[in-house]
């Protein structure tokens, strides 16, 4: 079976865990939610996925900012200013005693409704808040030997229909592809925007490598990756040459390395796309020189930007 970028070890300190659900700290078997509540009704809420390393959040900034801009695009008030959000999951995870290699789910919906439709008038309680810390780590053999990816046919929609960059609860159309790329026996899904050219993929960002210089998509069909921006921040700073542009399937067929990034897993290479070898094809992700460049100042950067105010 196909492993894509989320695969992880399975780690019994899990079976334990405590999840803060609006601010108590409950045992994982016991953490429940309202059948009634907005997130589980309709997809209505925005949410993020955050690194702990070394005692600090890494990015936490920046994730707190694209939280609260999405919740203002849905017209969401999460209740909470950012620094007692950010309280609340410093609170959760010294509950737990945590202090690395975890994986954090915040996840945030519009609140309980007084009867199961749509309209947001009918919320009848603040929004809910839901801490899920875990510890996982990615799998180093999947960077290893590098992921396979398969272009499906769900795209990435027009903002005029629900903006690609909205990080909302509402993942049916990540979820189809994901669905689609499995059932052709890949690890992830590769998703083009609605003009053809290359987006992004079902859960983490694209990156292609042609001729010494580092191309991802214009950005206008997909998140507002944190890992994504911060790569492209690491090539302009160490003089890369880094493009967001337009580009074609054909051109990524003919890359001389491509790679993914996500929160969870930082950098992974892209071995195989639609059944074409990228890069050399015995060699993994060690015929991947300059992702393998790129992972490991982003690894430093994880170190200098993990905070805990």
């Amino acid at each position: 079976m196909a492993k894509g970028t989320h695969e992880f070890a399975a780690d019994p300190r899990n079976d334990s865990i405590l999840i803060s659900i609006n601010g108590e700290l409950v045992p994982r078997a016991d953490a429940r939610i309202s059948v009634f509540d907005s997130g589980f009704i309709l997809g209505d809420g925005v949410w993020e996925g955050l690194r702990l390393h070394n005692g600090g959040i890494a990015f936490l900034d920046q994730h707190l900012e694209r939280l609260y801009e999405g919740a203002r695009a849905i017209d969401m008030d999460i209740g909470l200013t950012p620094d007692e959000l950010t309280r609340r999951l410093f609170d959760c995870l010294d509950g737990n005693a945590m202090t690395s290699d975890v994986h954090i789910r915040l996840m945030v919906t519009r609140g309980v409704k007084a009867t199961p439709y749509q309209d947001p008038r009918v919320t009848i309680t603040p929004a809910t808040i839901v801490i899920i810390p875990e510890y996982k780590l990615a799998d180093p053999a999947i960077k290893e030997r590098g992921i396979s990816l398969f272009t499906v046919h769900v795209r990435r929609g027009a903002p005029d229909v629900q903006d690609p960059k909205l990080n909302s609860h509402s993942k049916l159309n990540c979820i189809t592809a994901c669905i689609q790329a499995t059932r052709a026996g890949a690890d992830e899904a590769l998703m083009l925007d609605p003009h053809g050219f290359v987006a992004t993929c079902n859960s983490t960002h694209f990156f292609i490598v042609r001729r010494g210089e580092v191309w991802t998509s214009s950005g206008d069909y997909c998140l507002a990756g944190i890992t994504r921006a911060n790569v492209i921040a690491l090539c302009r700073d160490n003089d890369i040459a880094v493009f967001e542009r337009n580009f074609s399937l054909a051109q990524v067929y003919g890359a001389d390395e491509a790679f993914v990034t996500g929160t969870f897993a930082g950098l992974t290479p892209v071995r195989e796309v639609d059944g074409r070898m990228i890069g050399h094809p015995t060699t993994g992700s060690r015929g991947n020189p300059l992702t393998a460049k790129l992972d490991a100042l982003y690894a430093r950067l994880i170190e200098d930007s993990a905070v805990r105010p």
